[in-house]
């Protein structure tokens, strides 16, 4: 990180989250984690060529001693944090416009010695994190095995006349019980007609027999996140539905074949998108085909039509194609791969032939 600051051409960058005005978010802190493994949500780095300064609150100070990397100094500000932070400041210091609001720009502005040159920059972090090592992979891929763990647990204690709610709330909780810190999002669970909608919320509508169900969950596990979608029945399909299972079925199997570092994540999209366009429903496949993941559950690399993206060794992402019948159902089968030095891994275990879940 120290000599990406320096190749910009930088002092110091800073590493936080400068949009909201009291504690962040897990995702708003996720580059401070990913940097010094601090968990908090109050909490500044300073990164230079010659420095790694950690600085929080009060009240993480003793969270700080045990979590955070021992290569930071770590020191306490209290008062108007920003403003403490903006003093030691120094030449040419970076900040992620990106994460950084007007209000917080102006406070830094208002504070910092005279010589200090304000420079925003963007993303600096997130290419660094993109590209995981063996350590990343093992936490993200005992995330995956956690998740299937739950899905295997689900089609046990079936899914018809259960509510949808009752179902995502079960799983939420049985990962915890199996040590994840947290699901990595809020579980989807999408019975029949809500399973066209992509990001269905669960409700409380019981789910009924003879339907798809569309299942979208992961977890985090040492700070990394899984993610994992199935699509199971609740008895015999009709011929619609049979057809579009095997549809989103077969491109994801296509699309798998051809992940592979150098690939671009428009060209990996397309292999999913053309054969559901050809079968008439390219207007039922509105989203990318994937997404990078690791200490968030959305990160580069994007595959998608308008994506630049080439995959990289390193690179942990989402392959998940979807059709979405408006009224009727959905279908979404989603694996997590990792491209290794050995090739592209499969993280995601579960059966996708399709499987009826009573």
């Amino acid at each position: 990180m120290a000599a990406l600051v320096g190749e910009q051409g930088l002092d110091q960058l800073i590493v936080a989250d400068l949009v909201t005005t009291g504690d962040s978010s897990r995702e708003a802190q996720a580059n401070v984690f990913w940097l010094c493994g601090f968990t908090g949500t109050s909490a500044f780095c300073l990164v230079g060529p010659d420095e790694r300064a950690f600085l929080t609150d009060f009240r993480y100070v003793q969270r700080a001693e045990r979590e955070v990397d021992p290569a930071f100094d770590r020191d306490r500000i209290g008062g108007e944090a920003l403003a403490e932070m903006a003093k030691r400041l120094r030449g040419r210091v970076g900040y992620d416009d990106a994460t950084t609001s007007v209000r917080s720009l102006r406070k830094l502005e208002e504070n910092v010695d005279q010589g200090v040159e304000l420079v925003a920059t963007e993303g600096l972090v997130e290419r660094l994190r993109r590209r995981k090592d063996a350590e990343e992979v093992r936490r993200i891929a005992a995330a995956a095995e956690l998740t299937d763990s739950v899905y295997e647990w689900l089609c046990e204690r079936g899914l018809a006349g259960r509510t949808e709610r009752q179902v995502q709330l079960a799983a939420e909780q049985r990962m915890r019980e199996l040590g994840a810190q947290d699901p990595s999002f809020p579980a989807i669970v999408a019975a029949g007609a809500n399973g066209a909608l992509p990001h269905h919320e669960a409700s409380d509508s019981e789910i009924a027999q003879g339907i798809p169900v569309v299942i979208d969950m992961g977890a985090i596990v040492d700070g990394y996140c899984s993610d994992c979608t199935r699509t199971f029945a609740t008895g015999e399909l009709d011929a619609e539905a049979v057809e579009v299972y095997e549809l989103v079925h077969s491109a994801q199997a296509a699309a798998l074949e051809v992940i592979a570092v150098g690939i671009s994540g428009k060209d990996a999209d397309a292999v999913s998108r053309e054969p559901i366009a050809e079968a008439g429903h390219g207007d039922h496949y509105g989203h990318g085909m994937g997404h990078g993941v690791g200490v968030e559950v959305h990160e580069a690399p994007r595959l998608s039509p308008r994506s630049d993206d080439l995959l990289e060794q390193g690179d942990v992402l989402t392959v998940e194609p979807g059709v979405y019948v408006p009224d009727r159902f959905g279908v979404r089968i989603e694996d997590l791969v990792a491209l290794t030095d050995q090739g592209m891994r499969n993280l995601s275990s579960v059966d996708k032939s399709l499987r009826i879940v009573g």
